[in-house]
């Protein structure tokens, strides 16, 4: 066979139709999903389309997302992190306390709290990778010792289940300005998040598709024995992973004290699949290696779109969880179909 015969054998360098490159996008089912509930609810809620609602729309696909992108990229990496949720709560007191106790500037408290949060996340990959048990088993045990932290050291320094206020302190109306603020923009408020949540996606969209990072999160999650003779990292690529999720919840945690000034020590509790199944709905595998961060964004807003919408609608919203669990076998089934005829037209 001759040189040039080999080269056109070679599928690396194939050229892809365009059909073949949509269908073969991880958030292409999310996609039409997110289509077919802002269609719906644009039909049934008279008020959906306003923009003030629309903006509470994104607010909330916000605060789902800031978590969701990097449990997404963890996803990706063939991880889970049962801790996620509870981790916000835990970072928001950290810098309550911890202000409030030293009477120092807030920013102090936001810093140590970063500091901790990620050693938190750290501590998961560690214990992963030393252990090689499940990340199910290592993160379910972080989740229950922080849930036990959270709730034992609120009651033993403030004396009650929820933080002293902070809204007093020096520091705390730019820290307000930088963690929950509002914009205002042609007269409707957007929350500063949506801007946090933004900037993820697109961080964490350059690092998958641009990045010798990228390469090995994908590498890690679809075979991590394969990776590692072909040399990735893998100990630090998951240990990468599980800090990426704690800096979401440092996000989310500082969010969570500066727009109410006290924190609620059982926060958080069950948050961690509301974030799994928003980025299973955007496209993620749950056996890892397939996925993306816009894939994982549309998730959120399908999330968003469906809370507030069924408000907007004037349902009862006892149905939403009904919604939820209907929206994720939809998605994972179109998801599925969509991969088959990607399959199918190679």
């Amino acid at each position: 066979m001759s040189a040039t015969q080999t080269k056109d054998a070679d599928e690396r360098i194939l050229q892809a139709s365009p059909l073949r490159k949509l269908l073969g996008r991880p958030e292409l089912g999310s996609v039409v999903g997110a289509i077919a509930v802002f269609l719906f609810f644009a039909f049934f809620a008279d008020s959906f389309l306003h923009a003030a609602s629309l903006s509470t729309v994104l607010y909330a696909a916000s605060t789902i997302g800031i978590m969701a992108v990097p449990v997404a990229l963890l996803m990706i990496g063939g991880e889970f992190d049962l801790s996620a949720g509870v981790m916000v709560t835990s970072s928001a007191l950290v810098s309550s306390m911890f202000s409030y106790q030293m009477t120092a500037n807030v920013w102090v408290g936001v810093a140590v709290s970063l500091l901790v949060t990620l050693a938190i996340g750290a501590f998961n990959g560690y214990m992963l990778t030393r252990t090689k048990l499940p990340s199910f088993i290592i993160t379910l045990g972080t989740f229950l010792m922080l849930t036990g932290l959270n709730l034992g050291f609120t009651k033993l320094i403030d004396g009650t289940v929820s933080t002293k206020t902070i809204a007093d302190m020096e520091g705390f109306p730019s820290a307000r300005d930088v963690f929950a603020s509002t914009l205002t923009l042609g007269g409707v408020g957007f929350k500063v998040t949506i801007l946090w949540w933004l900037a993820l996606v697109a961080v964490a969209s350059w690092i998958l598709l641009r990045t010798r990072a990228g390469n090995w999160i994908f590498a890690v999650g679809g075979n991590k024995d394969a990776a590692r003779a072909v040399g990735v990292p893998v100990t630090r690529t998951k240990i990468g992973l599980y800090m990426g999720v704690a800096l979401g919840a440092w996000i989310s945690g500082q969010h969570l004290l500066f727009s109410y000034d006290v924190v609620q020590s059982g926060e958080g509790v069950g948050n961690e699949l509301i974030y799994i199944i928003a980025a299973v709905i955007g496209g993620c595998l749950i056996t890892g290696g397939y996925g993306s961060a816009v894939g994982s964004a549309v998730g959120a807003l399908i999330f968003g779109m469906t809370s507030k919408g069924i408000v907007f609608a004037e349902w009862n919203p006892d149905w939403f969880k009904f919604f939820l669990g209907a929206m994720l076998l939809l998605a994972t089934l179109l998801n599925a179909w969509v991969r088959k005829r990607a399959e199918a037209t190679k």
